[in-house]
């Protein structure tokens, strides 16, 4: 496989990333200059945003659990030359379950859809995970 197809799923994964954050920034910004959160409700870290903002806070974070995994999977697969259709293919589905997943956190927060997304990316990701290991660890190509 070529670096690009190999790196697409991580380039959308990162990109997602600073997309909920620019609408953490903002739904927080929001907040503040319209004064239903006062600065010092939230200097120590208090959870006293809004609700909108607290959803994108929270998915933001969780931008940081499974997807370090992905992201180390991602760049040992292409050093070892592991990375093959197969290993793209699951990416897109990770990616694409992160994705629906980071959309329903921040709108419905619909939390069996989004626990249901999660859930299949998480399953994705360990089988992604498991296929490396054996080909590693029994010197398959």
């Amino acid at each position: 496989m070529s670096i690009p197809a190999i790196l697409a799923p991580l380039f959308v994964q990162v990109l997602l990333t600073f997309a909920v954050m620019l609408g953490m920034m903002y739904s927080r910004g929001t907040a503040l200059m319209s004064g239903k959160t006062r600065m010092e409700s939230i200097a120590m870290r208090e959870p006293n945003w809004p609700y909108r903002a607290t959803l994108f806070a929270n998915c933001f974070s969780n931008q940081f659990e499974l997807p370090v995994l992905f992201y180390v999977l991602t760049i040992l697969a292409m050093a070892t030359r592991h990375a093959d259709l197969t290993f793209v293919l699951l990416a897109w589905v990770f990616v694409a379950m992160r994705l629906l997943q980071a959309l329903a956190h921040v709108t419905s927060n619909d939390v069996r859809f989004r626990g249901g997304c999660y859930g299949v990316g998480a399953i994705v990701l360990l089988v992604m995970w498991l296929i490396f290991i054996i080909k590693i660890m029994l010197g398959l190509p």
